[in-house]
């Protein structure tokens, strides 16, 4: 949410290079946080519902997260002089994100606490808030900052040409923040490591940290390798339009997201459950069902979305990547559904293979693409990535822990809403007279197959 609030303020104040510059240290901050997080937050949920001693299992995760986090933030900040000159970003940058990656850190077993204990109120607060600080922070320095600079007060605070800089100290402000929030469970928590249960969660959660490089290597390596592959003069303003027409699938991220953050300890509550193969495919089916809809109206009315979001019209360069990025996350929302096989066999290596698989399909087909095709090579790259692992893991699942998905519903949803959406962009993109209709007309096929779901969501008798 935070990155789709803030794209019309960077793309109105910042170059394409400029952001470019910020996507690509962005792209790092997502492999960090999963190398920083190593599986320690699944393998909590795992354990968590499967211990009777759930103390020690809070206690044993979050001695290990802040031994690990307070390490890394010693041999970060003792070596980001080397790091800054190897990767060629500023030391200043790189000082900056070492507090943030080790701050995010800090708050995974206390927000993964809040889950596990069926807490979305506070949980939303505190992650909403979050977004406000970030939010406003970005707002006033960015923008009311400039403006106030004539100001013998505020012209003390104003630093020109520090934009970026002032992005990343909102970031650490708000991070900084919302750990203060969630200092309370630090206080309240029994301390006591249990090794032989540390070994054990350990055990579970490699695979899983294995996954979450590979998944980090195929959502944010693009940008970097974006950044590697074309020439010098033209790499951060290729990266800065991809990045920002990227941010219109954040529709259908959020709606995956915000699925997975609530159905994940739902599934694991479930899995001793006679109907639990019943259950998980009906879930399965509502959200490719839903998502199918998402697709289409996100790439039906993508031009009018793109003035609202995207200000400034040379960041418009990379609009023919937005219907393959939504399906991409499209893919990946459906494999995170059916990742559940595994994760409740304990089966978490499956996991890793899928998502390694995926990221040799990404780094290849960027690799062979990217000198051709540019930011459009890594679309498709992403597409291949996200939808091999999909089909990788429902086969495996099927053979492992079957299913009964509605294939023949599921299949008309998914496909439907890709050769839909096709026509609409590629063929008759702007041609609202046409498009419109075709829109409506899938809109109401799915509402007339899921009547039930939708009469449950609006509380209809």
């Amino acid at each position: 949410m935070l990155s789709f609030l803030l794209v019309p303020l960077y793309t109105a104040v910042l170059p394409t290079s400029e952001y470019g510059e910020i996507s690509i240290i962005f792209s790092w901050i997502i492999l960090f946080n999963v190398i920083l997080a190593y599986g320690m937050e699944t393998a909590f949920f795992r354990f968590f519902t499967k211990e009777d001693d759930k103390k020690t299992v809070v206690s044993t995760a979050t001695i290990s997260l802040i031994f690990t986090s307070l390490l890394f933030l010693l041999a970060a900040f003792t070596f980001r002089n080397g790091l800054s000159t190897i990767s060629g970003i500023p030391v200043e940058y790189i000082t900056f994100t070492i507090f943030v990656l080790t701050l995010d850190a800090l708050v995974i077993i206390p927000f993964a606490w809040l889950r596990a204990n069926e807490q979305p109120v506070r949980y939303a607060i505190i992650k909403i808030f979050n977004v406000a600080v970030n939010l406003g922070l970005n707002v006033f320095f960015l923008v009311a900052l400039p403006r106030l600079a004539s100001d013998s007060f505020w012209g003390k605070l104003y630093i020109e040409d520090y934009q970026i800089s002032y992005i990343f100290l909102s970031m650490v402000v708000a991070s900084a923040i919302t750990f203060l929030l969630l200092l309370p469970f630090y206080f309240k928590t029994i301390y006591k490591f249990s090794k032989p249960l540390w070994k054990e969660m350990m055990r579970y959660a490699v695979p899983v940290l294995i996954a979450g490089i590979a998944f980090a290597v195929n959502e944010a390596f693009d940008r970097i390798l974006l950044g590697w592959l074309l020439p010098a003069d033209i790499a951060d303003e290729a990266v800065g339009a991809y990045a920002a027409c990227y941010k219109l699938a954040i529709f259908m991220t959020l709606f995956a997201t915000a699925f997975r953050l609530g159905i994940e300890p739902f599934f694991f509550s479930q899995a001793k459950e006679k109907n639990a193969p019943e259950t998980y495919a009906l879930i399965t089916r509502y959200f490719i069902a839903f998502g199918s809809v998402i697709l289409i109206t996100v790439v039906v009315f993508a031009d009018v979305l793109k003035i609202i979001l995207i200000r400034d019209s040379d960041y418009w360069v990379a609009m023919q990547i937005v219907p393959l990025i939504l399906l991409a996350n499209f893919c990946l929302g459906i494999y995170h559904n059916l990742s559940v096989w595994y994760k409740v066999t304990d089966r978490t290596k499956f996991g890793a293979y899928i998502s390694i698989v995926g990221a040799i399909i990404t780094l290849a087909v960027n690799f062979i693409l990217i000198p051709s095709m540019s930011f459009m090579g890594s679309a498709i790259a992403t597409v291949a990535a996200y939808g091999t692992m999909m089909l990788l893991s429902f086969y495996y699942g099927q053979k492992y822990f079957p299913i009964p998905y509605a294939i023949k519903k599921i299949s008309l949803y998914f496909f439907g809403s890709i050769l839909v959406s096709g026509i609409c962009f590629y063929i008759f993109r702007n041609t609202y007279e046409f498009t419109i209709p075709l829109w409506i007309a899938f809109l109401t096929l799915v509402l007339v197959q899921e009547k039930q779901a939708v009469k449950l969501l609006l509380r209809i008798k």
